[in-house]
């Protein structure tokens, strides 16, 4: 193994977000309100298969022991199955995991699991189908919910759902999100509303922070569980009489950053130091031959010894992201 991916604030990186597209099928208010539209209105050639190939390659010899096929809407590739064999089948990658909307796991999961998907999150972010469809703008509720089932009927011993916290929207259902994972084996993660380049009145008019979660229940007998090395930045929390579990996400508390351990390569091949960083550094000419490794993954750590020790989201600054989609979430 080549030497392990760190930075000057001594945190290694176990954890690669690789995203396969930047398009989606669904219309989130927080996201893509608009739909999905090419940049510079034309569409540009995603990742391929070997692309992908070598990057995972050059992560899983320097540490990365986790991969998260992201997107856009990453199971809109037409070769999304391969795309999964292809990761799971690097020496050194012992997670395989995706985030979706969930609208064709019914049809595919079972297929997904059998590639060596090992890990699930599904964004659902409304157990109440009417605000569901104003959320994603798409009547999919009963076929995502479908979706979650079939993962739980495949052998997934667990599906992480995705809620992002809406103030005025979904922030009074956590009575009903609590009552759904009584019995099932979800962990159900809060994530605060992050601010992006193109909804500032979204977020000022809907931000609202998990600490009343996290207080509801401290106070309800829920207990903080021990974070695993290559999990991600979710607060999670076990109660003895559920069954699910409840993560909370915060990107505006207090060294937050302080626990990072991931890396984002987007699905145009730019790598990514934060979710909230000015730029990308481009990969993609280093990925074309298996030749290219060594020299991909010193400029891939020449790039981390510049990594900022944190986000500026508190002085309102969030970077070049436009919305989430577009180097993953």
């Amino acid at each position: 193994m080549a030497q392990q991916f760190a930075d000057n604030f001594d945190r290694k990186f176990y954890y690669l977000r690789l995203s396969v597209t930047d398009v989606c099928n669904f219309k989130c208010t927080y996201c893509l309100p608009d739909g999905y539209k090419p940049e510079n209105g034309k569409r540009e050639s995603f990742l391929e298969l070997d692309e992908i190939e070598r990057t995972v390659s050059a992560f899983a010899r320097c540490g990365t022991s986790k991969v998260r096929i992201t997107g856009g809407e990453p199971s809109l590739r037409k070769d999304f199955t391969d795309i999964i064999r292809t990761v799971a089948s690097q020496p050194g990658i012992t997670k395989v995991a995706t985030t979706t909307n969930g609208y064709r796991m019914e049809k595919h999961v079972a297929e997904w699991r059998e590639a060596g998907l090992t890990d699930i999150n599904v964004s659902v972010d409304s157990l109440n189908p009417h605000m569901f469809y104003q959320i994603t703008g798409e009547n999919k509720f009963a076929e995502v919910m479908a979706g979650i089932d079939k993962a739980l009927e495949v052998g997934f011993k667990q599906v992480k759902v995705n809620t992002v916290l809406l103030k005025d929207l979904n922030s009074t259902e956590l009575p009903l999100f609590l009552k759904w994972i009584q019995t099932r084996p979800i962990q159900l993660r809060f994530i605060e509303l992050m601010q992006t380049g193109e909804m500032n009145d979204l977020f000022k008019n809907h931000h609202q922070s998990g600490v009343s979660i996290r207080n509801h229940l401290i106070a309800n007998g829920w207990l903080l569980k021990a974070r695993g090395e290559s999990d991600g930045p979710a607060q999670v929390f076990i109660h003895p009489d559920y069954v699910g579990e409840i993560g909370l996400i915060m990107p505006y508390e207090k060294d937050f950053c302080q626990s990072c351990n991931r890396l984002r390569v987007s699905a145009k091949g730019k790598l990514h130091m934060c979710l909230f960083g000015d730029y990308g550094v481009d990969l993609r000419d280093l990925l074309q031959q298996d030749s290219q490794q060594d020299e991909l993954i010193q400029r891939i750590q020449t790039q981390l010894d510049n990594k900022a020790e944190g986000h500026f989201l508190h002085d309102g600054h969030a970077g070049m992201t436009p919305h989430l989609a577009s180097i993953g979430g």
